[in-house]
Protein backbone atom coordinates (compact mmCIF):
# COMPACT_ATOMS: atom_id res chain seq x y z
CA UNK A 1 0.00 0.00 0.00
CA UNK A 2 1.31 3.53 -0.73
CA UNK A 3 1.77 6.39 1.87
CA UNK A 4 2.84 8.39 -0.23
CA UNK A 5 -0.80 10.99 -1.09
CA UNK A 6 -1.36 10.62 -5.01
CA UNK A 7 -2.19 13.51 -6.40
CA UNK A 8 -3.02 13.19 -10.13
CA UNK A 9 -3.26 16.06 -12.29
CA UNK A 10 -5.90 17.99 -14.85
CA UNK A 11 -4.67 20.58 -16.99
CA UNK A 12 -6.94 22.68 -18.66
CA UNK A 13 -6.92 24.50 -22.21
CA UNK A 14 -9.83 26.05 -24.07
CA UNK A 15 -11.72 23.24 -21.96
CA UNK A 16 -9.30 20.13 -22.97
CA UNK A 17 -7.53 17.96 -20.86
CA UNK A 18 -3.88 18.66 -21.52
CA UNK A 19 -0.35 18.29 -20.96
CA UNK A 20 2.35 20.24 -21.47
CA UNK A 21 6.08 19.78 -22.03
CA UNK A 22 8.03 22.64 -19.64
CA UNK A 23 5.26 24.87 -19.81
CA UNK A 24 5.47 25.26 -23.34
CA UNK A 25 2.00 26.08 -24.90
CA UNK A 26 3.44 25.35 -28.21
CA UNK A 27 4.04 21.46 -26.85
CA UNK A 28 0.65 20.34 -25.73
CA UNK A 29 -1.30 16.99 -25.98
CA UNK A 30 -4.89 16.79 -25.80
CA UNK A 31 -5.28 13.51 -23.94
CA UNK A 32 -9.29 14.31 -23.56
CA UNK A 33 -11.83 16.48 -24.80
CA UNK A 34 -13.78 16.40 -21.01
CA UNK A 35 -11.51 16.90 -18.17
CA UNK A 36 -15.18 15.62 -16.20
CA UNK A 37 -14.93 12.54 -18.16
CA UNK A 38 -11.45 12.23 -16.10
CA UNK A 39 -12.42 13.14 -12.91
CA UNK A 40 -15.01 10.41 -13.00
CA UNK A 41 -12.27 8.26 -14.17
CA UNK A 42 -9.86 9.30 -11.39
CA UNK A 43 -12.67 8.92 -8.94
CA UNK A 44 -13.41 5.47 -10.34
CA UNK A 45 -9.50 4.68 -9.70
CA UNK A 46 -9.99 4.88 -6.06
CA UNK A 47 -8.23 8.25 -6.16
CA UNK A 48 -9.01 11.14 -3.22
CA UNK A 49 -7.34 14.28 -4.52
CA UNK A 50 -6.90 16.12 -7.70
CA UNK A 51 -4.67 18.66 -8.92
CA UNK A 52 -6.28 20.67 -11.40
CA UNK A 53 -4.51 23.61 -13.47
CA UNK A 54 -6.22 26.47 -15.05
CA UNK A 55 -3.40 27.19 -18.15
CA UNK A 56 -5.50 29.62 -19.83
CA UNK A 57 -5.88 30.98 -16.51
CA UNK A 58 -2.33 30.74 -15.66
CA UNK A 59 -1.64 32.53 -19.27
CA UNK A 60 -4.44 35.50 -18.88
CA UNK A 61 -4.09 35.93 -15.66
CA UNK A 62 -7.02 35.48 -13.87
CA UNK A 63 -9.38 32.26 -13.79
CA UNK A 64 -11.22 31.19 -17.19
CA UNK A 65 -12.12 27.82 -16.57
CA UNK A 66 -14.11 28.38 -13.10
CA UNK A 67 -16.86 26.33 -14.72
CA UNK A 68 -15.22 23.42 -15.26
CA UNK A 69 -13.92 23.60 -11.61
CA UNK A 70 -17.66 23.57 -10.76
CA UNK A 71 -18.46 20.82 -13.29
CA UNK A 72 -15.89 18.60 -11.50
CA UNK A 73 -16.82 19.38 -7.83
CA UNK A 74 -20.10 18.70 -8.66
CA UNK A 75 -19.50 15.50 -10.21
CA UNK A 76 -17.25 13.92 -8.05
CA UNK A 77 -16.00 13.29 -4.08
CA UNK A 78 -12.92 14.36 -4.87
CA UNK A 79 -10.99 16.99 -2.79
CA UNK A 80 -9.46 19.29 -5.24
CA UNK A 81 -6.62 22.33 -5.46
CA UNK A 82 -7.17 24.44 -8.21
CA UNK A 83 -4.43 26.62 -9.41
CA UNK A 84 -4.11 29.00 -12.30
CA UNK A 85 -4.70 32.60 -12.64
CA UNK A 86 -5.89 33.08 -8.85
CA UNK A 87 -4.80 36.73 -9.43
CA UNK A 88 -7.34 38.50 -7.50
CA UNK A 89 -9.56 38.85 -4.36
CA UNK A 90 -12.45 37.89 -6.82
CA UNK A 91 -10.51 35.09 -7.87
CA UNK A 92 -9.86 33.03 -5.03
CA UNK A 93 -13.91 33.46 -3.78
CA UNK A 94 -14.46 31.75 -7.53
CA UNK A 95 -11.98 28.83 -6.79
CA UNK A 96 -13.60 28.15 -3.11
CA UNK A 97 -17.43 29.16 -4.39
CA UNK A 98 -16.61 26.52 -7.77
CA UNK A 99 -15.60 23.63 -5.52
CA UNK A 100 -12.05 23.82 -5.03
CA UNK A 101 -11.08 22.59 -1.60
CA UNK A 102 -7.27 24.44 -1.42
CA UNK A 103 -6.26 26.80 -3.98
CA UNK A 104 -2.04 26.70 -5.44
CA UNK A 105 -1.03 30.04 -5.95
CA UNK A 106 2.62 30.85 -6.98
CA UNK A 107 2.58 33.50 -8.81
CA UNK A 108 1.29 36.20 -7.00
CA UNK A 109 3.26 34.60 -3.83
CA UNK A 110 6.66 35.74 -5.44
CA UNK A 111 5.09 39.35 -6.57
CA UNK A 112 2.57 40.42 -3.99
CA UNK A 113 3.61 38.31 -0.87
CA UNK A 114 1.04 40.83 0.97
CA UNK A 115 -1.86 39.46 -0.30
CA UNK A 116 -0.92 36.03 -0.28
CA UNK A 117 -0.39 36.20 3.39
CA UNK A 118 -3.49 38.38 3.72
CA UNK A 119 -5.28 35.12 2.32
CA UNK A 120 -3.30 32.71 4.54
CA UNK A 121 -4.56 34.54 7.80
CA UNK A 122 -8.50 35.16 5.95
CA UNK A 123 -9.10 31.21 4.93
CA UNK A 124 -6.81 29.19 6.53
CA UNK A 125 -3.00 27.90 6.20
CA UNK A 126 -4.28 24.38 5.52
CA UNK A 127 -6.50 25.88 2.03
CA UNK A 128 -3.51 27.45 0.69
CA UNK A 129 -0.66 25.93 -1.43
CA UNK A 130 2.49 27.76 -2.04
CA UNK A 131 3.28 27.20 -5.31
CA UNK A 132 7.01 27.14 -6.43
CA UNK A 133 7.76 27.20 -9.79
CA UNK A 134 11.88 26.28 -10.55
CA UNK A 135 13.46 26.75 -13.17
CA UNK A 136 18.05 26.84 -12.60
CA UNK A 137 16.82 27.57 -8.69
CA UNK A 138 14.95 30.39 -9.46
CA UNK A 139 10.87 30.51 -9.11
CA UNK A 140 9.12 31.15 -12.40
CA UNK A 141 5.98 33.09 -12.68
CA UNK A 142 2.75 33.65 -14.42
CA UNK A 143 2.04 30.39 -16.23
CA UNK A 144 6.42 30.08 -16.45
CA UNK A 145 7.07 32.48 -18.88
CA UNK A 146 8.64 34.92 -16.52
CA UNK A 147 11.83 34.85 -14.34
CA UNK A 148 10.76 36.49 -11.01
CA UNK A 149 14.65 36.35 -10.21
CA UNK A 150 13.66 35.14 -6.54
CA UNK A 151 16.03 31.84 -5.43
CA UNK A 152 14.00 29.02 -4.16
CA UNK A 153 14.95 28.26 -0.42
CA UNK A 154 15.05 31.72 0.86
CA UNK A 155 11.49 32.01 -1.19
CA UNK A 156 10.28 28.74 0.92
CA UNK A 157 11.70 29.98 4.57
CA UNK A 158 9.76 33.06 4.36
CA UNK A 159 6.51 31.78 3.79
CA UNK A 160 6.94 29.22 6.41
CA UNK A 161 8.12 31.61 9.34
CA UNK A 162 4.71 32.96 8.17
CA UNK A 163 2.47 29.69 8.29
CA UNK A 164 2.80 28.30 5.07
CA UNK A 165 2.62 24.06 5.34
CA UNK A 166 2.05 23.28 1.93
CA UNK A 167 4.20 23.74 -0.91
CA UNK A 168 3.75 22.33 -4.56
CA UNK A 169 7.13 22.47 -6.38
CA UNK A 170 7.76 22.03 -9.93
CA UNK A 171 10.77 21.69 -11.36
CA UNK A 172 10.19 22.93 -14.89
CA UNK A 173 12.86 21.31 -16.83
CA UNK A 174 11.14 17.86 -15.75
CA UNK A 175 7.24 18.69 -16.29
CA UNK A 176 5.76 16.92 -19.23
CA UNK A 177 8.91 14.79 -20.01
CA UNK A 178 9.16 11.92 -18.35
CA UNK A 179 12.43 11.35 -17.57
CA UNK A 180 12.03 11.50 -13.68
CA UNK A 181 11.47 13.77 -11.24
CA UNK A 182 14.15 15.80 -9.52
CA UNK A 183 14.70 13.68 -6.38
CA UNK A 184 17.51 15.85 -5.19
CA UNK A 185 15.69 18.81 -5.13
CA UNK A 186 13.26 17.61 -3.22
CA UNK A 187 15.56 16.05 -0.66
CA UNK A 188 16.93 19.05 -0.39
CA UNK A 189 13.64 21.25 0.79
CA UNK A 190 12.86 18.53 2.92
CA UNK A 191 16.61 18.50 4.27
CA UNK A 192 16.00 21.83 5.32
CA UNK A 193 12.03 21.53 6.59
CA UNK A 194 11.27 18.37 7.35
CA UNK A 195 7.59 20.25 8.41
CA UNK A 196 6.92 20.73 5.36
CA UNK A 197 3.84 19.05 3.29
CA UNK A 198 5.84 19.03 0.05
CA UNK A 199 4.12 17.99 -2.85
CA UNK A 200 6.73 17.41 -5.46
CA UNK A 201 5.43 18.14 -9.27
CA UNK A 202 7.30 17.19 -12.66
CA UNK A 203 8.80 14.36 -14.43
CA UNK A 204 7.03 11.63 -13.24
CA UNK A 205 7.22 8.55 -15.75
CA UNK A 206 6.57 5.60 -13.62
CA UNK A 207 4.94 3.87 -10.81
CA UNK A 208 8.85 3.31 -9.63
CA UNK A 209 9.76 7.16 -9.52
CA UNK A 210 6.89 7.29 -7.15
CA UNK A 211 8.04 4.85 -4.84
CA UNK A 212 11.16 6.27 -5.03
CA UNK A 213 9.69 9.48 -3.96
CA UNK A 214 8.10 7.63 -1.21
CA UNK A 215 11.01 6.14 -0.16
CA UNK A 216 12.93 9.56 0.08
CA UNK A 217 10.05 10.50 2.83
CA UNK A 218 8.46 13.52 0.38
CA UNK A 219 4.90 13.48 1.37
CA UNK A 220 2.84 14.01 -1.89
CA UNK A 221 3.57 13.94 -5.57
CA UNK A 222 1.33 14.90 -8.67
CA UNK A 223 1.72 13.06 -11.61
CA UNK A 224 -0.15 13.78 -15.14
CA UNK A 225 1.14 12.43 -17.83
CA UNK A 226 2.85 9.09 -17.14
CA UNK A 227 -0.81 8.65 -16.11
CA UNK A 228 -2.38 9.49 -19.27
CA UNK A 229 0.25 7.24 -21.18
CA UNK A 230 -0.51 4.47 -18.91
CA UNK A 231 2.88 4.33 -17.02
CA UNK A 232 1.13 4.02 -13.66
CA UNK A 233 0.19 0.95 -12.14
CA UNK A 234 -2.50 1.61 -9.91
CA UNK A 235 -3.27 -1.26 -8.75
CA UNK A 236 0.44 -1.72 -6.90
CA UNK A 237 -0.17 1.64 -5.99
CA UNK A 238 -3.45 1.10 -4.28
CA UNK A 239 -4.61 4.82 -4.30
CA UNK A 240 -7.98 4.04 -2.65
CA UNK A 241 -6.08 3.26 0.43
CA UNK A 242 -4.13 6.33 0.55
CA UNK A 243 -5.92 9.82 1.84
CA UNK A 244 -3.03 11.62 3.85
CA UNK A 245 -4.47 15.17 2.10
CA UNK A 246 -5.01 17.06 5.51
CA UNK A 247 -1.66 15.60 7.38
Amino acid sequence: MSQIELIPAIDIIQGKCVRLTKGDYERKTVYNNDPVEVARQLEAEGFKRLHVVDLDGAKSKHIVNGEILRRISSSTRLTIDFGGGIKSDDDIRQAFDNGASMVTVGSLAATHPDVFIRWMKEYGAERMILGADVRNGLISINGWKEDSGIPLLPFLKDYIDEGVRKVLCTEISKDGTMRGPAIDLYKEIMSHYPQLHLIASGGVSCTEDIEQLEREGIPAVVFGKAYYEGKIDIERLNPSNTDNSNR
